[in-house]
């Protein structure tokens, strides 16, 4: 007798998504996404703006896209997500539609309703598809977490309230002490 088999959902699926309702699609599985709260929105800010900060005053060639920002991690129509913050350094990956590939640099904001997403499923797909670095910014526990993806280096755990140093950059470090929240 042949198992059941779970539906398999694509990225047309996201796109006929009622107006309003946003969800990311992850090996064919649909997963909803809760409204950012303030707090959340003050983070993505203030990170997106030291980053665009630092690329123009070095004259650097990649863009951030804060969320909602379509990236097609596998190149086919199964996994589609929105990180928070994505940071791409080949121009040749992004079009109208959104990034198709591994963005260099992702970060994410936690939220209760996104913690095992972001800290498990995210962290796996990110890894296997080639990004370079992953920041998971954690403001329930006060700490960022970085992933040097690229090295396969172990993870640093840095406070919330302090300079966090930028791996595909030389010399950006992140100073949230200076973030308000």
């Amino acid at each position: 007798m042949p198992l059941l088999k779970e539906k398999m959902y694509t990225t047309d699926d996201i796109y006929a998504l009622p107006s309003g309702k946003r969800a990311e699609l992850i090996q064919g599985q649909i997963y909803a996404m809760a409204p950012p709260t303030s707090t959340h929105q003050r983070i993505v800010n203030y990170v997106s703006t030291e980053i665009n900060l630092y690329i123009r005053k070095n004259s650097g060639s990649c863009e951030v896209f804060p969320a909602p920002f379509a990236v097609f991690l596998r190149g086919d129509n199964r996994t589609y997500v929105e990180p928070d913050l994505s940071v791409i350094c080949d121009r040749d990956k992004v079009d109208e539609k959104g990034c198709h590939g591994a963005p260099d640099w992702v970060i994410e904001i936690v939220s209760p309703s996104s913690r095992r997403m972001d800290y498990y499923t995210k962290l796996a797909e990110y890894k296997e598809a080639g990004v370079r670095e992953y920041w998971i910014v954690d403001p329930c526990k006060k700490y960022v977490i970085v992933y040097d993806l690229e090295h396969e280096e172990a993870p640093m755990v840095c406070p919330l309230n302090g300079r966090v140093k930028a791996g595909i950059y030389e010399d950006l470090e992140i100073d949230f002490s200076e973030m308000k929240i």
